[in-house]
C-alpha cells in the first residue's frame, strides 16, 4: 500500500459511474476517523489538506501520518494538495512524495490560469502526480480563502474545453452553484451547464462545496460526470458539535482520549452517509493493485 496518484481513483469512478469522496482533514484524529469508515466500506477516499491545514502540522508529519495509516488500515491513499495556489510549494511537497495536486488559478484570468497550470502539470506528470484545477470560482469561505459573491462566476463550457486541450490537466473542479461553507439556503445548481461541460470535456470533474447540498443534487451531479466530491465544513461541524455537547454535560472532562473519540464518532457518521451518497461503497477492492 501507500500514497497514489488520484487518477486512478478517478478514472475508475468515471469509467463505473460513482464519484470518489475527498474529505478534508486536519489532525491524526480526523484521518483516522475517515479512514475506519472507509475501510469498514471498502471506499476509496481522497484526503484533502489545505495550506491551512499544513500550516497547523508541517505537511512532512500529515504525509507520514497518511503513509503509516495506508499500511497498519492496508488501503492505498491520495494525499490531495487542496486549494493550492504556489506551483514552488507543490512542487516541494511532490519531490517530498505527495501525488495529488490542485492548483488553484481560478482568481486569474484565463490565460494566466493556463500558463500557471500547464507550468505545474508539467512539472507533476514527471512524478506521476496527477493535478486538479479550477475554471470558474466559487464564492464562500474555507479555511483563509473567502471570495464573495461578486468574485464568484460560473465555468463557461467552451472556455472549459479550451482549458483541458491547452493545460493537460487531469480533472478540472467546476462551478455550477455550490460555495464553500453552509448555505443560508438551499443551492441552485446548474445542471445543464454540468452537462453541458460534460459533454465538452474527457477528465473528470470534480464538485467543491458540498457541504450541506442536498443528497439528490450530489448525486445527480454525479450522473452528469462529476467523479470527485469535496466535504470539508460538514465533518468540522460534526466533530466540533460533539465535543461541545460532550463537554457541556461534562465540565469537568479533561482526558482528550475521550472527548476526541465523541467527536470521531460523529465525524464518522458524516463520513458514511458520504460514502453512500457518493456510491464509493465496495469500490476499493479494484483498486489495491493501482
Amino acid at each position: 500500500m501507500g500514497i497514489i496518484s488520484t487518477k486512478y481513483l478517478l478514472a475508475d469512478a468515471q469509467s463505473k459511474g460513482y464519484a470518489v469522496p475527498a474529505f478534508n482533514i486536519h489532525n491524526a484524529e480526523t484521518i483516522q476517523a475517515i479512514l475506519e469508515v472507509c475501510r469498514e466500506e471498502n471506499s476509496p477516499v481522497i484526503l484533502a489538506g489545505t495550506p491551512g491545514t499544513f500550516k497547523h502540522i508541517p505537511f512532512k508529519e500529515i504525509l507520514a501520518l497518511c503513509q503509516t495509516y495506508s499500511d497498519s488500515f492496508d488501503m492505498p491513499l491520495a494525499l490531495h494538495l487542496d486549494h493550492h495556489e504556489s506551483a514552488e510549494d507543490i512542487a516541494h511537497k511532490v519531490l517530498d512524495g505527495v501525488r495529488s495536486a490542485m492548483i488553484d488559478g481560478s482568481h486569474l484570468p484565463f490565460d494566466k490560469n493556463v500558463e500557471l497550470v500547464k507550468r505545474v502539470v508539467t512539472f507533476c506528470h514527471r512524478y506521476d502526480c496527477s493535478v486538479e484545477a479550477e475554471l470558474g470560482r466559487l464564492g464562500g469561505v474555507e479555511d483563509d480563502m473567502a471570495v464573495n459573491d461578486e468574485q464568484a462566476f460560473f465555468t463557461d463550457p467552451h472556455e472549459a474545453r479550451r482549458f483541458v486541450e491547452l493545460t493537460g490537466v487531469d480533472s478540472l473542479a467546476v462551478a455550477i452553484g455550490t460555495a464553500h461553507g453552509l448555505y443560508t439556503r438551499t443551492p441552485k445548481i446548474d445542471f445543464e451547464r454540468l452537462a453541458e461541460i460534460h459533454s465538452m470535456v474527457s477528465v473528470p470533474l470534480v464538485l467543491h462545496g458540498a457541504s450541506d447540498v442536498p443528497d439528490e443534487y450530489v448525486r445527480k451531479a454525479i450522473s452528469l460526470g462529476i467523479c470527485k466530491v469535496n466535504v470539508a465544513t460538514e465533518l468540522k461541524i460534526a466533530f466540533a458539535g460533539a465535543v461541545k455537547t460532550w463537554f457541556a454535560e461534562n465540565p469537568q472532562g479533561n482526558d482528550p482520549r475521550y472527548y476526541m473519540r465523541i467527536g470521531m464518532e460523529a465525524m464518522k457518521a458524516v463520513v458514511r452517509h458520504k460514502i453512500a451518497v457518493c456510491g464509493s461503497a465496495q469500490r476499493l477492492t479494484s483498486l489495491a493493485t493501482a
